[in-house]
């Protein structure tokens, strides 16, 4: 068996273990505290310039974790974590980029006191379960054959996504308009389920 031969390139560390789990987390924190304050209706616009002067001003959460120019691997993963939210779902990437960064966060204490990290991946497993339970628990049951409530549920979740929107004033009018359209939609030509 021969020697492991490890090459570096010029101004690179090899470290491994616990320190370098911390500094995976670090590196995370720090893109996740990058775009935190771009999130909600009060959410503040990110001027950033590349390195061939083209400036961007944005506060949409995909948009600047693409304009970022991450070298970190563990920080990459958060910039990947936003692509794939935006690619299968369209919205919510800095939601989820934020989150990540939250959970990484409250394990960093547990991983400075030298618990395993498959502990710490048992309790997020866990926490999962017990999260789902609950939300099974609290879901609310739609009857389809009663029209005027189903009509009225509806008008609620529509008037809720806009409130945030620029129509937030006029969400009552818009929701009902939403509601029409998708109560027009034929249900044996669209697989809606």
């Amino acid at each position: 068996m021969q020697p492991q031969i490890l090459l570096l390139k010029e101004g690179t560390e090899n470290a491994q273990g616990k320190q370098q789990v911390i500094s995976n987390i670090n590196a995370c924190c720090a893109i996740v505290d990058a775009i935190r304050t771009t999130l909600g209706p009060r959410g503040m616009d990110k001027l950033i310039v590349d390195a061939r002067g083209k400036t961007t001003i944005s506060n949409d959460g995909a948009t600047i974790m693409k304009l970022l120019d991450v070298v970190h691997p563990a920080a990459k993963t958060l910039v990947d974590i936003a692509k794939s939210q935006d690619a299968e779902v369209g919205d919510g990437t800095t939601s989820v980029v934020i989150l990540a960064g939250e959970f990484l966060k409250q394990c960093k204490p547990f991983v400075e006191e030298g618990v395993h990290p498959r502990v710490i991946i048992r309790a997020f497993r866990k926490a999962t379960k017990l999260a789902l339970d609950r939300l099974n628990e609290l879901a609310v049951k739609i009857d389809k054959n009663n029209k005027d409530e189903y009509r009225s549920l509806l008008e609620k979740c529509a008037a809720t996504s806009m409130s945030s929107k620029l129509i937030h004033q006029q969400k009552d009018y818009f929701s009902k308009m939403v509601v029409d359209a998708v109560m027009m939609l034929d249900e044996s030509t669209l697989p809606l389920n």
